[in-house]
């Protein structure tokens, strides 16, 4: 008796041996098909119709055909190259931590570690509404305890609190040289978000890039920017402008740490880039390919090499209060796209985010769907799997050239804080929603859950209620010198919220 077993057959046990075979390919006796053939019978199908009415376009403009086949790169297209952050098949599984009471955000931290995390970040609001109420170096040891931040990565998202957050960070890693910090400053996402700095922005970036310049020495692993388009896409924007908002970014803090003496191959790893991750895991695949293409552009024109590290999280914008058990679903799409994509930390929101706080079950579920796709699927055994695919090797091009173009408005326009202070930006987004927002009321682009196979019995979800009463108010902080930037701002929306309104379970 013998086995067929991928081209070779195993003999008895009593030979030992194993025979090769001579296999011929099932498509040997068809011939080739050629694209004008395919094309013939798809149009024959269509009864008329052209092949141009199945390709859909972004909304960048970006056109999806029907059938992609083999085609001569473009001779300056840059190669989408991966690179893996924590060795073979893993990536880094980021909790979030947002409770209110620094002891509770302790044990959530020291809890997620013990159970599969593996890095932290840390939400800081010192009102404790949407964040930890973290308002001194004390408070942040008290978060910290027990945390092994040489082992543990821990990341900041701070707002204009950036550097503070990070010298009460510096205290609490008590100089390590191996503490892995990412402190995340990130002043230009702030200002875009709310439409004003507490003060001139130019000052906030120059004292975020002085600050990093100055702890680079003492911590040779840590990261200081993030680098983020998130606030693009979160106010409804498309691709292509988070992708070019992320790039000026980038741009902007290497500018300001060259400007604090920092050297340019030294300010690159400095960086990492932030982008979000949704349902629609071929665009993600085809924008953190791209992010890699652009960011290796921009070090080119440097004249430096600097791998891209990206940190990717979900987006808000794609979850609904409307049956938030499809949140898990969405979540777990955002989870493949961002680990096949490549992404060297993942960050993924509980499911019951829009409701309210997370309970230990929406914890465990949101840091288990990453367990799940790394341990059992093991999506990051295969370096970068969207290689060679044509379909995404064009989707991908076309994103970084679309993103290119748009960075290089927002240089023509002075950079970052300029583009948004005049509006730039702003009238970008508020484009890309608006085509968004009309797709979503006819019909064109669906919500599951929401707009179709909507559940009339749905289950209830269970979130956290927190006391605030014992929140001590924070301290007034002093105000800065020089007039307050402000700019048009580009809050955060979700794409459920016209369908939510006025909705009952």
């Amino acid at each position: 008796m013998t086995l067929s077993l991928s081209g070779y057959v195993i003999a008895p046990k009593s030979t030992s041996r194993i025979v090769a075979l001579d296999l011929t390919p099932l498509a040997a006796d068809f011939p080739a098909p050629s694209r004008e053939a395919w094309i013939a019978l798809v149009e024959k199908t269509l009864k008329g119709g052209s092949l141009e009415s199945l390709t859909r376009r972004s909304y960048d403009g970006s056109p999806t055909e029907a059938l992609y086949t083999a085609s001569p790169l473009q001779p300056d297209t840059v190669r989408f190259d991966l690179v893996r952050s924590q060795g073979e098949g893993r990536w880094d599984v980021r909790t979030i931590l947002d409770p209110p009471d620094p002891a509770t955000a302790n044990a959530h931290a020291l809890h997620d570690l013990e159970n599969g995390a593996n890095s932290l970040l840390l939400r800081i609001d010192p009102t404790g509404r949407d964040g930890v109420a973290v308002a001194s170096a004390d408070d942040m040891g008290r978060v910290l305890a027990g945390v092994e931040t040489e082992l543990a990565p821990v990341a900041l998202d701070a707002g204009f609190l950036g550097v503070q957050a990070a010298r009460w960070l510096d205290q609490a890693a008590k100089s390590a040289p191996r503490a892995k910090l990412g402190l995340h400053l990130d002043p230009l996402s702030a200002f875009a978000r709310s439409g004003a700095s507490p003060g001139p922005i130019a000052y906030h970036v120059a004292e975020a890039a002085a600050l990093a310049a100055q702890l680079r020495e003492t911590y040779p692993d840590a990261t200081a920017f993030l680098a983020s388009g998130a606030v693009a896409h979160e106010a409804g924007g498309t691709e292509a402008q988070e992708l070019a908002v992320m790039l000026a970014a980038a741009t902007a803090y290497l500018r300001a740490l060259d400007e604090a003496q920092a050297p340019a191959c030294e300010a690159a790893a400095l960086i990492v880039l932030g982008l979000t991750v949704d349902g629609e895991y071929f665009d993600t695949l085809a924008k953190l390919r791209a992010a890699r293409a652009l960011w290796r552009r921009l070090c080119a024109a440097l004249e430096i090499t600097s791998p891209a590290r990206i940190e990717a999280r979900s987006s808000r914008r794609m979850m609904s209060r409307l049956d938030p058990w499809v949140n898990l679903l969405r979540l777990t799409s955002a989870g493949f796209g961002a680990a096949v994509g490549g992404a060297h930390a993942i960050v993924l929101e509980p499911f019951t985010q829009p409701l309210g706080r997370p309970t230990p079950f929406a914890r465990r579920q949101a840091r288990n769907a990453q367990l799940v796709l790394m341990e059992e699927s093991g999506l990051a055994r295969v370096a970068d799997p969207a290689g060679g695919a044509w379909f995404l090797e064009a989707q991908t091009d076309q994103l970084a050239r679309a993103a290119w173009s748009l960075f290089q408005q927002i240089e023509a326009a002075g950079g970052l804080a300029q583009a948004l202070c005049s509006g730039l930006v702003a009238g970008w987004v508020q484009t890309g929603r608006a085509a968004l927002t009309a797709d979503l009321a006819s019909g064109t682009r669906k919500l599951v859950g929401v707009t179709v196979f909507r559940n009339p019995d749905e289950a209830p979800v269970a979130v956290e209620a927190y006391d605030l009463s014992d929140v001590p108010k924070p301290l007034p902080q002093p105000p800065l010198a020089g007039e307050a930037s402000r700019c048009p701002p580009l809050p955060p929306w979700r794409a459920a919220e016209a369908f939510e309104r006025g909705a009952t379970g």
